[in-house]
């Protein structure tokens, strides 16, 4: 009978542990969603003339793929330099912004 009793708490444990993940999972996924910041493609000649003279200081033998805007102002552009692209970001003034 003791092993009845054993093996019953060691399963409701078990699936407790499990539970108690999933929702942990769940909460990070929607955090995540709320984290990410919506952008609009934008074309190159509407970007300000600070954030061109910006992107031409920092990296003259960028190649501009794509732009995107936010609400913010907030601008991200997808560039390529010797052949590796990376994106970059920049405010409306042409300062850099570190995003992760």
């Amino acid at each position: 009978m003791k092993k009845v009793f054993l093996t019953a708490a060691i399963l409701l444990g078990g699936l407790t542990t499990y539970s108690t993940q999933a929702q942990v999972v769940t909460q990070e996924e929607e955090v995540m969603e709320v984290v990410q910041e919506e952008y609009k493609e934008v074309k190159a000649d509407a970007l300000p003339q600070q954030v061109k003279d910006a992107l031409a200081i920092a990296h003259p033998t960028a190649t501009l793929n794509k732009a995107y805007v936010n609400e913010k102002g907030e601008y991200k552009l997808e560039i390529t330099v010797d052949e590796v692209a990376s994106t970059v970001y920049a405010d409306k003034d042409g300062n850099w912004i570190e995003k992760e």
